[in-house]
């Protein structure tokens, strides 16, 4: 007679039973979710919080689609930025003191500052488009116009050529010349950043648990990429645009946010702007008593040209013709695999995250 051993059944878990503390074994400030569809997460209630998690967390073809209130351009604008997170910041680790769970605290100080993701976030009530016109075309109201073709391709063997293949994003033109033959305009490029590191879902899915109505500890690590946004992105648009607004004698804006400009290696600046061929602007963004909305604030403008602007996205100096040749002689004494040489190599788990459609984020027509 063999006897069997039985298994005793398996208890089904209690889905009201509290979450045990997640431990955090990197508990060095993280990048999360500052602006969330246009509120500060900070002040929403959890609730809040959560029926946005259910709604990104859902089937594309079934999310009810959200406003966007920075999309001063276009009435009832709707966001389109997959989910619909405006802005990063910084969270430090702290424990929650009831439940142990980790949650987060805001950074304080320029670490703390918001970091725009969204370029329709620089939209907010028009008020970059009338600072960068009352500096540069004396107009505080200037008149927009958006996406104008900019090069004309040349003929090929498979085409007569004449289509746009590159425009520019934005043009102000003074409302004193509207009309007249000859207008009075500047061009604008609004730059946001990308980030690099684990996408945005970790902390969707943090959010909705209905167990936590608290701010959370960022559950995945992710910075922002500002070698993608400035010298892979931003650099050539300007390489591309500036020479020619040059000879016309036109004036190339750029705004960002002051954390993007601090990331920014030294710039030469010039004191005047007739002697610019780029101006600046930098803004930042501060709470607003009794509202779940940031406000975008204007800060400094400095003119500089392309040249200084090339040097300082680069971000770096040519090193002495010595240094370089010593390393040259280093390479030739211990000789890498060839099959190495030109590879580009990826942190394991690391992805980048950068939606194509937010890149310039300008859908004006006149």
């Amino acid at each position: 007679m063999v006897l069997m051993a039985t298994r005793k059944p398996r208890t089904p878990k209690d889905p009201n039973a509290p979450k045990k503390p997640r431990v955090v074994k990197d508990k060095s400030p993280r990048f999360g979710i500052g602006e969330w569809f246009g509120k500060n997460v900070t002040l929403m209630t959890g609730a809040e919080r959560r029926a946005l998690a259910e709604e990104v967390l859902k089937p594309k073809s079934e999310r009810t689609p959200q406003p966007c209130p920075f999309k001063a351009t276009k009435d009832g604008g709707m966001c389109n930025k997959e989910g619909g997170v405006c802005s990063l910041r910084q969270y430090a680790y702290g424990v929650h003191p009831e439940t142990g769970r980790a949650m987060g605290i805001p950074v304080e100080g320029k670490q703390g500052a918001l970091r725009a993701t969204c370029p329709y976030r620089f939209h907010e009530a028009k008020t970059v488009f009338n600072w960068v016109g009352e500096v540069i075309l004396g107009d505080s109201e200037p008149h927009l116009v958006g996406e104008v073709g900019f090069l004309e391709a040349g003929a090929t063997t498979d085409s007569d050529g004449g289509e746009d293949v590159g425009r520019i994003d934005m043009v102000l033109v003074s409302s004193k010349t509207v009309d007249s033959d000859k207008k009075d305009w500047a061009a604008l490029e609004v730059q946001a950043v990308y980030f690099s590191g684990s996408a945005m879902r970790p902390e969707f899915n943090a959010y909705s648990d209905k167990s936590c109505d608290w701010i959370i500890f960022p559950a995945a690590n992710r910075r922002p990429d500002y070698r993608s946004s400035g010298p892979k992105r931003l650099m050539p648009q300007l390489q591309i645009k500036v020479p020619t607004l040059r000879r016309w004698g036109r004036k190339m804006a750029v705004v960002v946010d002051e954390s993007f400009f601090d990331s920014i290696g030294e710039m030469d600046n010039v004191q005047h702007i007739s002697n610019a061929d780029i101006a600046w602007f930098t803004v930042g963004f501060e709470e607003v008593e009794n509202s779940a909305q940031m406000r975008l604030v204007p800060k400094e403008v400095r003119y500089t040209t392309l040249e200084r602007t090339v040097e300082g996205l680069t971000g770096g100096k040519a090193v002495a013709l010595p240094i370089f040749e010593a390393r040259i002689t280093s390479k030739i004494r211990n000789p890498q695999p060839l099959s190495s040489v030109g590879a580009t190599v990826i942190p394991e788990g690391d992805t980048s995250e950068i939606d194509a459609e937010d890149s310039d984020g300008f859908e004006l027509k006149g």
